[in-house]
């Protein structure tokens, strides 16, 4: 009954942005935007490494970097104001966009950025009308539903994929006699705080299926963030997806088995735009992306977590314990989207009955022009 709510509602949430997609500023399209032609200049500082092929999702893939202090900023002739939405200002995964707020890297460009904490369904029809210009989110199964409505809405930048040291994922408890290359997942009862909606849909149903499960063939107990570990150590359930720190109170206790995780090098959100810079300014988008990706390449290039000071820096700027915050390796920050990645997030909608209509193109739901000029890319 409660997989049923839980899918109940986020068909409704669906439908209600459908409702209100006819009210988004459509009357100029990021497609209209996309005919015409922009100047793509090289960048100092961001030579080859600076892209990567969408279409290489190798695990090891290392991902695109320009040197620190690039891409330069190029200021704008008048200061924009931005409004950008996220769910959270706590997680390690919006330090990047805190970062550069902190450090003025969009001051540099001549935008004055705001970050105001707003949930996806919430936001979204801000963002098709207008009234905020960016979000901090994933392309979930509300945001195809929007797109499917007619929502002025694309995916423009990635955020992170996970260290492959990360053991975030799938956990299952082991019953006698079971090895974690043996277990059957079909019928069993999995925790977990994220609804089917969500683009962890896509990790979840491939390592259930690589189990002889799969998102219709178990049952789904949505928990608080608190209760969800505690749920699979008393047995309320038998699996669940444990996030960053928690999965650290199992990993290595033999009663328990990691069966798998978000995909390494594939980012499955970031930077949402809608059409007030995509296709109404934007010279304000690039620059947004711009000072974005010049925050990644100076403070989160690499292992950031080597170092002591800015640990701490971080956990101050996140408002977290520092010793949680070093109690998990460091994200792989990514900017850049992989190709088919929202063709695989809407089968896993498909699959757990969470979306209506024909699946996207991603010529609909993915724009990567704004990034590549901001390196100078040219494709």
């Amino acid at each position: 009954m409660r997989t049923r709510t839980i899918g109940t509602a986020l068909l409704a949430t669906g439908a209600l942005l459908l409702g209100t997609a006819a009210c988004a500023k459509n009357d100029t399209s990021s497609s209209g935007a996309a005919a015409k032609p922009r100047t793509i200049k090289p960048v100092d500082g961001c030579g080859k490494g600076s892209w990567t092929d969408p279409a290489d999702r190798a695990p090891d893939r290392k991902p695109a970097r320009c040197s620190s202090g690039a891409p330069a900023p190029v200021e704008l002739g008048k200061t924009r104001k931005l409004t950008i939405a996220t769910g959270t200002l706590s997680a390690e995964y919006v330090a990047p966009l805190e970062m550069a707020v902190k450090k003025g890297e969009f001051k540099k460009e001549g935008l004055d950025v705001t970050l105001k904490v707003l949930p996806t369904p919430d936001a979204l029809p801000l963002l098709a009308k207008g009234d905020i210009d960016a979000q901090w989110a994933a392309p979930e199964a509300a945001v195809m539903n929007g797109i499917l409505g007619g929502f002025d809405i694309k995916w423009v930048a990635g955020n992170f994929s996970p260290d492959p040291k990360s053991k975030s994922g799938l956990w299952v408890h082991l019953k006698d006699g079971q090895s974690a290359s043996h277990v059957k997942m079909a019928g069993r009862k999995m925790g977990t705080m994220i609804g089917k909606g969500s683009v962890i849909s896509y990790p979840m149903n491939t390592a259930l299926e690589e189990h002889g499960g799969g998102l219709d063939k178990i049952q789904f107990q949505q928990l608080g963030s608190a209760d969800v570990l505690t749920a699979l150590q008393n047995g309320g359930v038998d699996s669940a997806w444990l996030l960053d720190p928690v999965w650290r109170k199992v990993d290595g206790d033999k009663r328990y088995a990691f069966l798998g995780g978000q995909p390494q090098g594939e980012p499955l959100g970031g930077l949402l735009f809608g059409p007030n810079l995509l296709s109404e300014d934007p010279d304000a988008g690039v620059a947004f992306l711009r000072a974005y990706i010049r925050t990644v390449n100076t403070y989160f290039a690499g292992d950031y977590k080597k170092d002591p000071a800015f640990v701490t820096e971080l956990a101050s700027l996140l408002k977290t314990d520092k010793a949680v915050l070093e109690s998990t390796p460091s994200l792989r920050m990514d900017w850049e989207i992989r190709s088919g990645t929202t063709d695989r997030l809407q089968e896993a909608y498909k699959a757990a009955g969470v979306s209506k209509g024909e699946p996207l193109p991603e010529s609909k739901t993915v724009d990567r022009k704004l990034y590549e000029e901001a390196v100078g890319h040219r494709p």
